[in-house]
């Protein structure tokens, strides 16, 4: 097996055209089946917030979530780039704030690189970051963070003006220094537009296949406890009836008490055993 991706492999497969397949993860077991599967980055989300925490939104979530969880991906990734979520409001609390959460995510989270989301209003962070030495990846057009201001979770950037502004902020992101820029819910004409434009990967979520690396929720790979469908995703697996279908398997037989069998259930010697009875009856 090829060893640890580095930034200049990525950067590579954009030259050469060869797509980056990026997988979102949250915990050890995900992100070592998403490395063992070969892929080349796994983001460690806020999504955590509503796919495994039960949020209503990536709001709630808090830098102690995304270090908790940021531990776990790195313990299981051997060979992927790992990206993590700066959470809510850490990049607008100023440079300092977001190099010391960037920081912490990178020493004590193991993280390779940091996910910001925002365009040329967060330069500075992502200027001071990249100085610091943090690969930063750049977040455009749905940003899940600022779902309440957007109205909602939908595709963005349709008319001419908005268009325009994420061009631009995608070139300021770029020259600030980010190593990337996921698209998120955006229309793919205009994606593909942006990654011709730049020299830096795009990767994509609801933005066609213009982008240089597309990017998928482990959960909705695999149809795992969600209940979420949006047009942009594809399931590959429908693992979570299996697991239903499991655990309703399970429950029957314990209720049924077929499990545990014989086969599940260790023995003792007789003598012992009948020793046992004996002073039970001898006390009763």
């Amino acid at each position: 097996m090829k060893g640890k991706v580095t930034l200049l492999d990525l950067q590579q497969k954009k030259r050469q055209g060869t797509p980056i397949v990026m997988v979102t993860a949250y915990d050890y077991p995900s992100a070592k089946l998403a490395d063992e599967a070969g892929v080349d980055m796994i983001l460690v989300g806020d999504s955590l917030g509503m796919v495994v925490l039960g949020y209503d939104s990536t709001v709630s979530v808090t830098l102690e979530d995304m270090l908790h969880h940021t531990k776990a991906v790195t313990r299981g990734a051997k060979r992927a780039f790992v990206v993590t979520d700066l959470p809510f409001l850490t990049v607008h609390l100023g440079v300092e704030a977001t190099l010391k959460a960037a920081g912490r995510l990178m020493q004590e989270g193991l993280a390779q690189g940091v996910k910001m989301e925002g365009g040329s209003e967060i330069v500075p962070q992502v200027r001071a970051c990249v100085q610091a030495g943090i690969p930063v990846v750049g977040h455009l057009g749905l940003l899940p963070q600022s779902v309440h201001q957007l109205g909602g979770y939908r595709v963005q950037a349709k008319d001419l003006a908005s268009a325009e502004k994420l061009l631009d902020d995608a070139r300021a992101l770029e020259e600030a220094g980010a190593c990337a820029i996921v698209l998120e819910c955006v229309p793919g004409p205009l994606a593909a537009m942006v990654s011709e434009t730049l020299a830096i990967p795009t990767i994509g979520i609801g933005a066609g296949n213009g982008c240089d690396g597309q990017v998928l929720v482990f959960h909705d790979v695999i149809q795992y406890a969600t209940d979420l469908s949006p047009k942009f995703v594809k399931p590959y697996a429908d693992v979570g009836s299996v697991i239903r279908a499991a655990l309703a398997a399970y429950a029957q037989e314990v209720r049924e008490r077929v499990f545990p069998g014989p086969e599940h259930t260790f023995s003792m010697d007789e003598t012992v055993l009948a020793a046992l009875r004996q002073r039970r009856e001898h006390h009763e």
